[in-house]
Formats: structure tokens, C-alpha cells, sequence
């Protein structure tokens, strides 16, 4: 009597090799997010654990062991790029009052925001271009208003001035601008397509205003979540108070974002924003949500083939620093904006304020980098 087979299996050898690349890909993804990635490019509705099973034929592995770091030597990292102060950093022109002040050509490019051309009453009494300068120097010093150089206008006038332009999201209109200019220079399309999201507490001061206490990060004070394109630029901020989760927070900023930018396709986020928050990402704002996690996380571990040894190392630093991809980009936009000293702690009772010097200090970075060398 001839022995029945059994029924086919559901993933054969072709869905084997795309599990394979999926897994090369994300070493570190989960089962599920495995099984997410392959139905998207098969088309084959399949369960968790049916594409472990595939896995496990195809040879791969989930480990939760140590990582093996490939260390780099300090002679292989000595041709690399050195970031931090430089001297076109302190430079300072001949039109500048104080070097933290716009020049003349980068004025320019943002004149007609902040003028009032066309309009009928009292010409203004203090020139905007002043005006601009001292909010400038404010974010950069972290002085207080009362404390303004005598060579910028009244400190009430410009502390006014400032209240009504931030109200009118005239720094954010600054920033949009000069931010499509660069990204133009850079041969890319002015709208982006994929976006990193990331959130950072800081300290409040006594000043008042909402605050809570982040217990992860030990601060009292607020927390500002940032979305910026892939080359670091900012392309939507938030500041809620720190006792906020990052994933009860996500959902809001993340949506400001999409509806500002429709281009939006990609978003790369870390292991704060797993589980339910990625799904609830993905689902609401259509937005695929890649998460980046670290090679020392052991809860998920990392897909490997125990017959090949190992197949993902990971490259670090001599001092054994570890670069995490796609997620490295918004730590260095925080690290930007903490050279301003304003950022370092939240002096000011509104978060809306807090939310408009944060594009300020954008904006001054990237009108700085387009007239640099002019």
C-alpha cells in the first residue's frame, strides 16, 4: 500500500530564499516582523509560526547570546571624518554684531518672512533684521531677555516681537524654507520620503511651565521628540513634559508629520517604539515602520546560521562605540542643537515657545552651512 504524502508545504525553496534575504537584512527584526516582511513581498499569507519552521529548514537561527565586536584599529579610523567645532563655526564677518548673529546674505534669504512690506500704518521702529539677530543671540547664549546687549533693541520690544512670531510659526516657515534650499544643493527631492523619529529629556528650570520626571532617564523637566529626514534636518518637533512614554507620544508628532509632509513612506525608529506602538504607527498613518534595534539586545537576539558561524559582526569603534544605522542621524541633530545653550535646559513656561526656538536654531544652522565659503 503506497504511503500518502502529506499536504505541500505552504513556503517552498523560492520562499525560503526570501526569508533568507529578509533576515540578512534585518538581522535583528522579530518573528513577527518577519512574517510581516514576507507576506508584503509575496503576497503569501502565512502565521508566525509556519515561517519559523521555514527558518529553521532554511538553517537560520534566533541567538540571544553575546555579539561579536570587530573592533577597528586606530589607524583604520584615521581616515575618517571628524566631526565637532571647527573654525567656520566661530567665524565671524564683518556685518555681524556678535558671531551668533545672521550676515547680510544669509538675511537675504529669509527677508521677506519677517517683513512687513505692503502694509499700511507706522513703519516699524527697530529694523526685523535686528529683531531676528536677537532672538538669535537668546538661543545661542541662553541668556535671559533682561539681560540683552544694549546694542540689540529693548529687550520688550524684541520679547514681543519674538511671542507674536513664534505664535505665527514664522521661525518654522524660516527653517521649511532654507531646509528645501539645502536639500536642493544636495541633489535630493525637496520633500523626503523616509524620516527618523527619537525623543530626548532634558532638564526644566524653576521658571514654571508643565513638567514631569522621565524615570528611565532620571530627569525632571520635558522631553522633545524629533522627526528629521535622513541628513539630520528637522522636519517636525514636539515638547511635552518628560513623564510622557515615548510611545504615547510617538503617535501625535508622527502624525504632524505625515500631514505636513504626504511624501513620508519610511520611518526608522528604536526599541522604544516596538510592539503595539510600530503596528499602531504603521496602521494609522500608513507609514512603514522599520525598527532599529541594538546588537546587545537580548530580548529579541539576532537571526544567524549556527553552520556558517557568524554572519552579521558588528564593526565598532577602537573604544568599542557601536553606530547604530539610521538611528545615529537624529542623535547628532540633538547633539546640533545642545550647542546652543537654550536647548540645554527649558527656561520658558509655554511648550509652544520651547517647540519655536528649537526651529530657530535649525533654521541659523542651515543658513550658515548655504553661505558658507560666499
Amino acid at each position: 500500500m503506497a504511503k500518502r504524502k502529506g499536504r505541500p508545504p505552504k513556503i517552498d525553496e523560492a520562499g525560503r530564499d526570501v526569508l533568507r534575504e529578509i533576515v540578512t537584512e534585518k538581522p535583528y527584526a522579530t518573528l513577527d516582523e518577519v512574517t510581516t516582511e514576507f507576506t508584503r513581498r509575496t503576497n503569501l499569507t502565512v502565521n508566525a509560526a509556519t515561517v519559523r519552521k521555514a527558518l529553521r529548514q532554511a538553517g537560520m537561527r534566533q541567538e540571544r547570546g553575546a555579539v561579536v565586536v570587530v573592533r577597528r584599529s586606530p589607524e583604520e579610523e584615521a581616515g575618517n571624518q571628524r566631526y565637532g567645532y571647527k573654525e567656520e563655526h566661530r567665524r565671524q564677518e564683518p556685518d555681524q554684531l556678535y558671531p551668533s548673529c545672521l550676515t547680510q546674505t544669509e538675511w537675504e534669504l529669509v527677508e521677506d518672512l519677517f517683513e512687513q512690506s505692503g502694509k499700511r500704518g507706522r513703519p516699524p521702529r527697530y529694523s526685523r533684521w535686528e529683531m531676528v539677530n536677537a532672538c538669535c543671540y537668546v538661543v545661542r547664549n541662553g541668556c535671559s531677555w533682561r539681560m540683552l546687549p544694549r546694542e540689540f533693541p529693548p529687550w520688550e520690544n524684541v520679547y514681543r516681537t519674538f511671542r507674536r512670531w513664534a505664535a505665527a510659526g514664522k521661525f518654522e516657515q524660516m527653517h521649511d524654507r532654507l531646509r528645501e534650499l539645502w536639500r536642493s544643493r544636495e541633489e535630493r527631492a525637496p520633500e523626503p520620503t523616509a524620516a527618523v523619529l527619537d525623543a530626548q529629556s532634558n532638564r526644566s528650570s524653576p521658571q514654571g511651565g508643565p513638567s514631569g520626571y522621565d524615570a528611565g532617564k532620571k530627569v525632571k523637566g520635558r522631553k522633545r521628540n524629533l522627526v528629521v529626514d535622513t541628513m539630520g534636518l528637522l522636519l517636525m518637533v514636539s515638547v511635552i513634559p518628560a513623564n510622557v512614554q515615548d510611545r504615547d507620544s510617538a503617535d501625535q508628532v508622527v502624525r504632524d508629520a505625515t500631514d505636513k509632509y504626504p511624501s513620508l513612506e519610511k520611518l526608522y525608529v528604536d526599541g522604544g517604539y516596538s510592539g503595539t506602538c510600530a503596528v499602531h504607527l504603521k496602521q494609522e498613518h500608513q507609514i512603514d515602520v522599520e525598527v532599529v534595534r541594538h546588537p546587545a539586545n537580548r530580548n529579541v537576539g539576532r537571526w544567524a546560521n549556527p553552520d556558517q558561524g557568524e554572519l552579521f559582526p558588528v564593526l565598532a569603534s577602537s573604544d568599542g562605540f557601536v553606530v547604530l544605522p539610521k538611528r545615529w542621524v537624529v542623535e547628532r541633530t540633538h547633539a546640533w542643537y545642545e550647542r546652543c545653550r537654550r536647548l540645554i535646559m527649558h527656561h520658558d513656561r509655554l511648550l509652544s515657545v520651547s517647540e519655536a526656538w528649537v526651529w530657530l536654531t535649525g533654521a541659523r544652522m542651515l543658513a550658515r552651512r548655504l553661505t558658507a565659503g560666499t
